[in-house]
């Protein structure tokens, strides 16, 4: 069964990240080479595992947002790649951490570190990317740009704890659910932008756009995302359609149609989310209530506030390439629904 997402916004021409990718292609290179080099160990499993993702064709936008934000503000030195790869290691590693705590089969359409090595190695792997990308922070020198992916680093496992705890928990709220979002995936990206004002030595206020932007990009990508597992194609999605809906995961597609439901699709959905029944045939009924009762367009809806609150905290910022490009961004990440 396809869903049809509509967007409320309709444009002659959709956004694209390829504006960011060139700009940051150079250094991009440079934060591969360090990748590859940083990932590199005598205990041979380690590049195994690390290069099994790192090479599994992410967009890796959380590293050019760091490359870009440092940019914004002209910055000319090297540490911004230093920061970027460390940004990139820490985002490996929690979905290394991730895989085996959803029990995931496939990550970007390719089987996961942990159904070829197992959970373990999965996760020390993950461990050891941590580390190297703390190693890289020393690097830099800056306490506030270590201070600030710490920081993110503590949030995004408690944000991983914060989910657990509601997973498979229909009685979970629109609030709740926020902050789990915020948590796993905002915090990351809101530190991946706000790192680079610090390097750019650009004060305050430009920490503070970048951060905002960050933030609301990163709360509006994972809205999306999570649309997008009801109402997506596999191919696109790197993993199966339907996925969240049978790991018990409580998303705002599901959020939403459950509150709106009559007593008996609220027990419907008790029962596939909570008693785990989440057979083919429940999967079908759910996308049939989560169509019924719009849920999924309305997820998008949130998407694009966020995603306006973004676009306004760059605002003030000059008019300069790097600053279209972050704003298409944006647009980008709302219009993966189309």
């Amino acid at each position: 069964m396809g869903v049809v997402i509509p967007l409320e916004e309709s444009k002659n021409k959709l956004a694209s990240i390829k504006p960011l990718v060139d700009l940051t292609r150079a250094d991009m290179e440079r934060v591969n080479q360090l990748i590859l080099s940083k990932a590199g160990s005598d205990v041979q499993m380690i590049p195994e595992v690390a290069n099994h993702l790192i090479s599994s064709g992410g967009k890796r936008l959380r590293p050019m947002l760091t490359l870009a934000s440092a940019s914004l503000f002209d910055y000319r030195g090297e540490n911004h790649v230093k920061l970027a790869t460390s940004v990139e290691f820490m985002h490996t590693a929690t979905l290394l951490h991730d895989d085996v705590v959803d029990e995931s089969d496939l990550r970007r359409g390719k089987s996961t570190a942990r159904m070829i090595w197992g959970n373990q190695a999965s996760v020390l792997v993950g461990d050891f990317l941590l580390g190297q990308a703390f190693r890289m922070m020393v690097d830099v020198g800056s306490l506030d740009a270590l201070d600030v992916l710490s920081s993110a680093a503590c949030v995004i496992a408690e944000g991983e704890v914060l989910q657990l705890s509601v997973a498979k928990n229909m009685e979970t709220t629109e609030d709740d659910y926020l902050s789990v979002i915020r948590a796993k995936t905002a915090a990351l990206f809101a530190a991946a932008a706000e790192v680079g004002p610090i390097v750019a030595e650009a004060g305050r206020s430009g920490r503070n756009a970048l951060k905002s932007y960050g933030m609301n990009l990163g709360l509006a990508f994972q809205l999306v995302d999570d649309a997008l597992d009801y109402g997506g194609k596999a191919a696109d999605l790197g993993k199966n359609v339907g996925d969240d809906f049978r790991e018990g995961k409580i998303t705002l597609p599901v959020i939403l149609a459950y509150r709106r439901g009559t007593a008996d699709e609220r027990a419907f959905w008790r029962d596939a989310i909570e008693a785990g029944n989440s057979t083919d045939a429940n999967l079908e009924k759910a996308l049939g209530l989560i169509t019924k009762y719009g849920t999924l367009s309305d997820t998008i809806g949130r998407a694009i506030h966020y995603g306006t609150i973004a676009r306004d905290a760059l605002a003030p910022l000059p008019d300069t390439v790097w600053k279209s490009a972050l704003m298409e961004v944006i647009d980008f990440c709302i219009e993966r629904v189309n």
